[in-house]
């Protein structure tokens, strides 16, 4: 199965969502995904990780973010923060859910290979 990496490029959490679900489901069916958040996405990765849409969520049966998130890292989702995200986020290392690696776009396109998926979010 060829390797996903989805990139959330805005701070929404429902794009964000919706990234986690996709991601969850490759790593689910035994592929390699990655979530890359870019700029003012990486707000999104703050501890404590929560939604304004989780009430309505819980109420229709589905986890709140930060379950969504923990369940995905448990099926070996990777994350990524942007680095120049994480300055004008005024986000730390700390900040963020244990595990999440610091790069930058172009570190993250020279680690795709051609097979690659690369989704935006």
């Amino acid at each position: 199965m060829r390797a996903l990496t989805i990139i959330v490029a805005t701070p929404d959490p429902e794009r964000f969502r919706g990234a986690l679900m996709l991601a969850a489901a490759q790593a689910a069916l035994g592929g390699a995904a990655r979530i890359f958040l870019q700029l003012d996405a990486v707000a999104l990765l703050r501890l404590p990780i929560a939604a304004p849409r989780d009430a309505g969520h819980e109420a229709a049966g589905l986890p709140p973010l930060k379950d969504l998130l923990e369940e995905a890292r448990s099926l070996g989702v990777h994350l990524s923060a942007c680095q120049s995200g994480m300055s004008l986020a005024d986000v730390s290392i700390a900040d963020l859910p244990a595990g999440t690696d610091v790069t930058g776009p172009i570190a993250l396109l020279q680690k795709l290979n051609e097979d690659e998926r690369l989704v935006f979010a």
